[in-house]
């Protein structure tokens, strides 16, 4: 995967970073929206909504 646009998944009920994947910064340049998408998280054992997050150095 190329680093420059891997982003970190968090989830909204823990806040515990668990997802890493890619988006298509060309086609969302002028979008600030942030990605949103329902995934399993393994630390409340339930599906919730994972946040994009900001991804550290």
């Amino acid at each position: 995967m190329s680093q420059d646009n891997l982003i970190k998944l968090r989830c909204t009920e823990c806040e515990q970073p668990n997802y890493f994947t890619r988006k298509n910064m060309a086609k969302t340049k002028g979008e600030a929206t942030k990605l949103e998408l329902k995934k399993h998280c393994p630390t409340c054992n339930t599906h919730t909504v994972h946040r994009e997050a900001k991804k550290s150095k």
